[in-house]
């Protein structure tokens, strides 16, 4: 049995009494399995277990370490050396490990098999065990019907109570830099053998910061010295540092299943929906992929089921795997096919997103920005600004500016870096940026870049283009918003024009030039000529866009502004009301256009004349 080096063992109480339990349910013979990855602290579960109820197994303890040679040699070995049995050297090993179980010393036997890599191999030797015997195997693996205890990471501060029981010297380091405490868990996914050795590190460099220590793992990652197992360390449970441990599963991995796990680590530290790991491999056959995340990947506890068709690998594994990847011959084509799907993901996500849209994408997120950070020369020149404009929409179109404002900043940055200064999508990522301060009433930062992007794609598409068409209604709706109406007007008017005769008259951009006119001319009080305009855009809206559209909701809101205006509030209150039901179950209850339309109601209700009796 080995000796625990553990100052604390914390986090782990409820897994002893499960342990506990599944091993006393069977009235014949119990065998539990403690799985899990690669230093998740199986082998100090089972030996904590072992040291609390060795009054419960009074006929003793046998712990024996399957990856070492067959347990039967050990079996009888054991029984020789601390039993003083001595089975027949004419009987074959399987007959000498049952004569061993016949005569063990009396009472409860926990037998202790760790680092179990097939149940196959133990299974004979277990066949004839006595009742009183109760087995415990530690494994990395899933070994079928048998019942298993699943290990996962530790709570973050069952985590954080680790790195201090490790640092109980000088608990001051600790409480000086509690903040990057918990980040430096973090950043270790929670994995006990990461913040054990992380631990254990500081404690032997006392003149070492924590946020240094971060420093140094974020720049070399698996390859610090502190993750891996000092010779110093004679006392750890653990035999192996991080990376090693991680080398063992991957040493059981075939090609193809290598190739998905390196595959996996490009996506982020988030739950993959498995149905864009299938797009990323098109050409190869499903099930195929289905067998061996099931019984490679997930079997050995390198991969984890989240949800319905979700998984994810764990923080330092998906560092492993791409530490793999450096390797693997087909690397640069997994990445590109990564990012040609990301794209996809990021030219689905519309200007006005719904609820349900929103719903949808938000799991794909945070691998489109994986992709904008740290993948981004895989992309095409033509999809360039697609990874930053779908995360930047993503967020826009739940009113959330600021979270969107970084993404439309880097996306004009990439662009000019590797497009150059004169490009349309460089004037369209100025363009969306303006929109972004626009909506924000930042209006001194957003005219500059406005105009430059106006005069950017006049001067590499000409006067004619349907870009030329958008910019300038976009100028107008800003001088429109500062109360500029004279400067606005013939903006709109040259966009509607424009748009027309480009993409003729049924076309969502009409629509919207239509709106945008019909709302000057209805806040200079021109309630006459704005009417047909709100009711032609109206009408094309639903047309294009179906009834159920936001932009229907907008123009509905349009068109009863105008009639509260009048006093016309029968009329207003009714469109009011079919804009608000449209906001709050395709765009939600809080989003800022959903307010305003409320609030608009609220206001034409708070002028109604009371009803009489």
């Amino acid at each position: 049995m080995p000796l625990s080096g553990v100052v604390e063992f914390v986090g782990r109480e409820e897994e002893l009494q499960n342990l506990h339990q599944l091993l006393q349910e069977n009235n014949q013979v119990a065998v539990a399995a403690i799985a899990g990855m690669g230093g998740i602290g199986k082998t100090e579960l089972a030996l904590q277990y072992a040291i609390q109820q060795r009054e419960t197994y009074n006929g003793g303890l046998c712990w024996l370490l399957a990856k070492t040679g067959d347990v039967g040699i050990q079996v009888v070995q054991f029984a020789k050396t601390q039993l003083d049995l001595k089975p027949p050297e004419d009987f074959d090993i399987l007959a000498q490990v049952q004569y061993c179980w016949r005569r063990w010393r009396g009472g409860d036997v926990l037998l202790v098999l760790d680092d179990v890599s097939g149940y196959d191999e133990v299974k004979p030797y277990l066949q004839s065990l006595p009742s009183r015997f109760k087995v415990l195997m530690t494994t990395r693996q899933n070994l079928g019907r048998i019942p298993q205890l699943s290990l996962d990471v530790l709570e973050p501060q069952a985590a954080l109570e680790l790195l201090k029981s490790l640092l109980k010297e000088a608990p001051e380091r600790i409480e000086r830099e509690l903040a990057i405490a918990n980040q430096l868990c973090e950043w270790l996914g929670y994995l006990p053998l990461g913040v054990e050795l992380v631990g254990r590190y500081l404690a032997r460099k006392q003149d070492l910061s924590l946020t240094e220590i971060l420093r140094r793992l974020e720049n070399k990652r698996l390859d610090e010295r502190s993750l891996s197992k000092s010779k110093s360390e004679a006392d750890m449970t653990a035999q192996r540092g991080v990376l090693a441990a991680f080398e063992l599963s991957w040493q059981e991995l075939e090609d193809d299943d290598k190739q998905l796990g390196c595959l996996l680590s490009l996506f982020a530290a988030a739950p993959i929906p498995w149905k864009l790991v299938e797009q990323c491999l098109a050409e190869e056959d499903a099930e195929d992929l289905e067998e061996i995340r099931d019984y490679s990947l997930l079997n050995l506890h390198l991969l984890q089921r989240k949800g319905e068709g979700v998984y994810q690998l764990h923080p330092l594994l998906r560092q492993f795997f791409q530490y793999k990847c450096t390797a693997l011959e087909k690397v640069e084509e997994l990445k590109r096919s990564f990012c040609r799907v990301m794209v996809a993901v990021a030219k689905g996500i519309p200007d006005s997103p719904t609820l349900q849209q929103i719903n949808d994408v938000t799991p794909a997120t945070p691998h489109l920005a994986e992709v904008a950070n740290n993948l981004i020369q895989y992309i095409t020149d033509e999809d360039l600004p697609w990874v930053f404009i779908g995360n930047a929409q993503f967020y826009n179109g739940q009113g959330l500016y600021k979270q969107a404002s970084p993404w439309y900043k880097q996306c004009l940055e990439v662009t000019k870096k590797r497009l150059g200064e004169e490009h349309p999508d460089v004037a369209l990522s100025l363009n969306n940026l303006a929109l972004l301060y626009h909506s924000q009433g930042r209006y001194s930062e957003a005219e500059p870049l406005y105009i430059q992007a106006l005069a950017l794609r006049r001067k590499l598409l000409g006067e004619e283009h349907p870009d030329v068409a958008l910019s300038l209604n976009n100028l107008a709706l800003l001088y429109y918003s500062q109360g500029r109406y004279s400067e606005a007007e013939p903006l709109y008017i040259q966009a509607l024009a424009l748009t027309r005769k480009l993409l003729g008259e049924e076309h969502p951009d009409v629509a919207l030039s239509l709106n945008n006119l019909a709302l000057l001319y209805y806040s200079q009080g021109r309630y006459s000529q704005a009417e047909p305009l709100s009711i032609q855009a109206l009408a094309l809206t639903r047309k294009l866009l179906g009834e159920e559209h936001p932009d229907v909701a907008t123009s509905l809101n349009n068109l009863a502004l105008l009639y509260d205006s009048q006093g016309k509030y029968s009329e207003a209150e009714p469109l009011y009301i079919q804009a608000l039901d449209i906001c709050e179950r395709r765009l939600g209850v809080d989003h800022p256009n959903t307010v305003t339309v409320r609030e608009n109601l609220a206001y034409l209700r708070d002028r109604l004349p009371p009803n009489p009796e």
